[in-house]
């Protein structure tokens, strides 16, 4: 996904960008995402833009384009202690966070995010979730990424989760590529939860 500081579909890396502070998610106004990233590029800061395929239908056609994963986010290293920067970039709504202070996004979440993305597996934003079987992918793309198992019209889906954001996106697999993480069982209404928040 990244390769010599070059931007490679949604991402980018400025060279400059040595120390490694934690990611933040940042709101936008809507259909703004891609004119803040630029606008960040442009200013140095490492930014990152999850995109998913869809298929829109026009009049005479169907056309598959690329949208926002979580659309009114984008996520982006910084400095909290130096934010104005940030504060100050146009279509900005704010910093995601709490009683006015930043709060970091898990990087174990935006890794797990960044590796769904740039395998290019079919994915869709669902509800969030934050209770399931979690599970480890044992082969593919995907391969060591953990997650939630789920279950929607008899197909199964790994979820994965932004907790700052109240996110999920979830990707149909094959159960068989999966082990638990852990053997506790779940309550059947806990499952049903799960199943109802993919069931898109």
């Amino acid at each position: 996904m990244f390769q010599n500081g070059t931007p490679i579909r949604e991402s980018v890396i400025q060279p400059e960008a040595v120390i490694r502070f934690p990611w933040y998610a940042l709101q936008v106004r809507t259909r703004y995402e891609r004119v803040v990233a630029e606008h960040l590029g442009g200013q140095g800061f490492e930014w990152f833009l999850p995109l998913s395929k869809e298929r829109k239908r026009w009049s005479d056609r169907i056309k598959e384009v690329e949208s926002p994963l979580f659309p009114g986010y984008l996520f982006c290293r910084f400095d909290a202690q130096n934010r104005l920067p940030i504060l100050k970039t146009p279509g900005l709504v704010q910093i995601v966070g709490y009683n006015r202070q930043p709060i970091a996004v898990d990087e174990v979440e935006i890794n797990a995010i960044q590796t769904l993305v740039a395998s290019g597996v079919p994915n869709q934003p669902c509800s969030f979730v934050e209770i399931g079987d979690r599970v480890r992918i044992e082969s593919g793309p995907l391969r060591g990424l953990e997650g939630i198992l789920a279950e929607s019209r008899g197909r199964h889906k790994f979820v994965l989760s932004v907790s700052l954001l109240q996110r999920s996106v979830a990707v149909e697999i094959d159960s068989l590529s999966v082990t638990p993480c852990h053997r506790d069982s779940l309550p059947t209404t806990a499952l049903r939860e799960i199943s109802d928040a993919v069931a898109v």
